[in-house]
């Protein structure tokens, strides 16, 4: 799932105007799909010497001593701010929350192979976040500015779960060089049990797909769990791994990022104990939903596949759709949001060129990303792929979904409403999250905790496992 709260899943320099804060951020990375999330598991090594630099890089913006702050900048950092920028954005800063005063916390977290250091800053009139990434060799790989914002809550396990009918066990996802880490959430007794493999959407992921409050894969798997499923959930590679997830960031593409880490999940879900290898099924939610047929493609041990949110269209084009319908939330488009959307629309036209080639740089929503990830998905339709498989699938959409929108649902059923093994359901309620809400949706409104509605998790359970026999996995002629 791309991360709902932003308008897209790539890294990127961000300059933006939010809460009366001037909130300058600038993330310069080079891999697609690998968003700097400030989500990520916390250290506890908060005394580190990331922690100590970080301190540090704000005691020098404070003096005014931007030339230093700006010598430690790695080099796409250097090459994206000016000299001057960041004196400016400080400036700015300072006119609106009066002078800074003191330090008041520090947070350090490992994130796409960068010490990502959360700084809690007081100013005069406001508390503000700090957000300093530093790379292997001490270097400025991202820093920013944004209001203070709490962590939040705990995760609460949904009403519908019951904790003791399962048992969660920790297990590591090996593929080649890379290892993730994941969890089995298994019933209690001998089985055999029917399993699922769930998959993320865009962006670096933990294993419980965590926005804000809320973590829609584990909703998933405790939910599934309590009703006789087993279920496993994994790091996904691009937040364990960075720009480390490819041998060569320019040719990173969908294999690495998703495919070839989820068909080694089910081979590794198939040989545990007490699973039923000839039922493994997989879930994909947003980006996964959109791969699930070219996972399944070609790979016998997947017995069935459950889209939520998939898009049918060109993922470039979904992400242009998401832009415009954000500049639509409070009227006409702001002369920012008008920039964003013709810049957008230019790295739609580069993405969709019939010259584009594979080391070609595209920047997109300010990222760079690379010719080789469009190509290869430009060359992937989810529908045709999917009407080839032979397996049951099940197709769910949240009607308040303005991230895939329910015009692909529609488009889904039209291509394949007819088989006796497709089943297709909307939830008017849900949004991309399968949570409920009402109006319509916003970035806003992922904030608010919440848990995968219990009317989903029912119909996963019941397709996979309904009264006669397993599945509803007739076979198409």
């Amino acid at each position: 799932m791309r991360d709902p709260r932003q308008i897209a899943q790539w890294p990127k320099p961000l300059i933006a105007v939010k809460a009366g804060v001037v909130a300058f951020i600038w993330f310069v990375c080079a891999t697609p799909n690998a968003l700097v999330r400030a989500a990520a598991q916390e250290s506890d090594q908060q005394n580190s010497a990331a922690a100590t630099a970080a301190q540090q890089i704000v005691h020098e913006l404070a003096a005014g001593q931007f030339d230093k702050v700006e010598a430690q900048y790695d080099a796409r950092m250097a090459s994206a701010l000016p000299p001057g920028k960041l004196a400016a954005s400080w400036g700015s800063l300072i006119e609106q929350e009066g002078a800074f005063q003191s330090i008041t916390n520090t947070h350090t977290s490992k994130i796409q192979g960068l010490d990502v250091v959360k700084v809690e800053c007081k100013f005069q009139n406001a508390v503000v976040d700090a957000t300093v990434a530093l790379d292997s060799n001490g270097k400025i790989a991202g820093l920013g500015f944004r209001p203070h914002q709490q962590a939040p809550p705990p995760w609460i396990p949904p009403a519908y779960s019951k904790e003791s009918s399962f048992t969660q066990l920790p297990l590591t996802l090996q593929n080649g060089k890379y290892e993730l880490p994941g969890k089995l959430t298994i019933p209690k007794g001998d089985g055999p049990f029917p399993a699922v493999v769930l998959v993320q959407g865009s962006g670096p992921h933990d294993e419980d797909e965590t926005v804000g409050p809320n973590k829609p894969l584990a909703d998933l798997a405790w939910g599934l769990a309590s009703r006789g499923i087993a279920v496993y959930r994994y790091t996904k590679r691009t937040q364990q791994y960075g720009l480390q997830s490819a041998d060569d960031p320019v040719k990173l593409t969908a294999e690495d990022e998703v495919i070839s880490d989820a068909r080694a999940a089910v081979a590794l879900v198939a040989k545990q104990p007490h699973i039923d290898p000839k039922q493994i099924f997989l879930i994909g939610h947003s980006l996964g939903a959109y791969l699930a047929p070219r996972i399944a493609t070609g790979d016998a041990q997947i017995t069935g596949i459950a889209m939520l949110g998939a898009n049918t269209r060109p993922l470039e084009q979904v992400v242009l759709e998401q832009v415009h319908y954000l500049a639509s939330l409070n009227g006409p488009p702001t002369e920012e949001e008008h920039k964003r959307i013709i810049a957008v629309e230019d790295g739609v036209k580069q993405i969709e060129s019939p010259d584009l080639k594979p080391s070609d740089t595209v920047p997109f929503l300010g990222a760079t990303t690379y010719g080789a990830y469009w190509l290869d998905l430009r060359a992937y339709n989810p529908v045709k792929t999917a009407a080839k498989l032979k397996i049951a699938m099940l197709i769910l959409q949240g009607g308040r979904d303005y991230q895939v929108t329910p015009s692909n649902f529609e488009a889904w059923g039209a291509a394949l409403g007819r088989r006796s093994n497709v089943t297709l359901k909307i939830y008017p309620d849900l949004n991309h999250l399968f949570m409920t809400g009402t109006g319509r949706s916003t970035p806003a409104q992922y904030e608010q905790a919440g848990h995968v509605s219990q009317e989903v998790i029912d119909t996963i359970a019941t397709w996979i496992l309904p009264s006669e026999k397993p599945g509803t996995l007739k076979q198409t002629p």
